[in-house]
């Protein structure tokens, strides 16, 4: 059993990763700034309120933690690439007690056919890429840690990603989308959650940005 925060746990997806932590038995602490937004989330998990971005909301929750999870809600704040700067700097104050961090980033970081990023292309919603330009930034701060920090970053798919069944099952690639025989991108959150419980459960891509679908 590990002792697992979940960083945004109000939204859709971090419930679906809570769900899924208590399901396999961890020890979870679910952290959302809205207290509303927490009563979604299992009974077995402790609930907290709390700004991500506040460093000393995330040393309260990281200093006893095996892993944390960071899975914000949309939102029109750079609250992405904030909320990496508090763990960051939160982790260079643990050292070598520091948990590891799984940060779920912005499909249209990925990479089309043509080696582009998405969120650059003329088919990306406007109203999307300043939250993606935001994820672009906390990828950046990840990858910009010093060493000793162990960090992954885990790239839902850019398109069909939202609730369905949980199939225990999904691919993984790089900087390019998973894509299936006919071409079709798509998880569903309770699957992209099983894939984020496999990866802190198992390591495969520390320090890596990776990405899972069908």
């Amino acid at each position: 059993m590990a002792r697992i925060v979940v960083l945004g746990a109000g939204g859709q997806v971090g419930r679906s990763i809570v769900a899924e932590a208590v399901k396999r038995g961890h020890e979870v602490t679910a952290v959302d700034q809205d207290q509303n937004a927490l009563k979604g989330v299992p009974r077995q998990a402790n609930a907290v309120t709390g700004d991500f971005t506040s460093r000393d909301t995330v040393q309260q929750q990281a200093q006893n933690a095996d892993v944390v999870v960071v899975a914000l809600a949309g939102s029109a704040r750079p609250e992405h690439a904030n909320t990496a700067r508090a763990v960051v700097e939160v982790a260079n104050k643990l050292g070598a007690k520091a948990p590891a961090v799984i940060h779920v980033g912005n499909g249209g970081l990925l990479e089309n056919a043509d080696g582009e990023r998405i969120v650059d292309t003329q088919e990306f919603p406007a109203a999307e890429r300043k939250e993606a330009l935001d994820q672009a930034d906390a990828l950046d701060v990840l990858r910009a840690a010093k060493h000793n920090l162990k960090w992954t970053y885990v790239t839902p798919p850019p398109r069909n990603f939202g609730p369905g069944r949980r199939r225990e099952a999904y691919r993984t690639a790089g900087d390019r989308p998973v894509t299936d025989a006919q071409g079709n991108i798509g998880i569903s959150y309770e699957d992209f959650a099983f894939a984020v419980l496999d990866e802190a459960e198992k390591p495969r891509f520390r320090n890596k940005r990776y990405t899972v679908g069908y």
